[in-house]
């Protein structure tokens, strides 16, 4: 795991030093308060995406879905808690 992507929520708070502390080296966050952000994409070296589903519009969900599925890359929707998180992570590396 090197570089993740995560949408929605206004802050990330100590969240952005877990998720390096967990084996994330480039976290990327993106708010989603601007409506020009389903006109975004991901970037090509991001290798997982977390939504932040508490945080985020019905749109920009359903876009960047899209966009994570035509990349062929593996997007995970949480809430903004550490404990969703941590879920989430555990379970990709039971996969792996």
């Amino acid at each position: 795991m090197s570089s993740l992507l995560v949408v929605g929520a206004d802050h990330l708070g100590n969240i952005t030093d877990k998720l390096k502390n967990s084996g994330f080296k480039e976290i990327i966050h993106l708010d989603g308060r601007k409506v020009n952000m389903v006109k975004r994409q991901i970037p090509e070296h991001v290798d997982i995406v977390f939504v932040m589903t508490d945080y985020i519009n019905h749109n920009l969900a359903k876009v960047i879905k899209q966009k994570a599925k035509d990349q062929h890359k593996p997007i995970y929707f949480v809430k903004r808690s550490w404990s969703s998180i941590q879920s989430v992570i555990q379970q990709m590396g039971e996969v792996r």
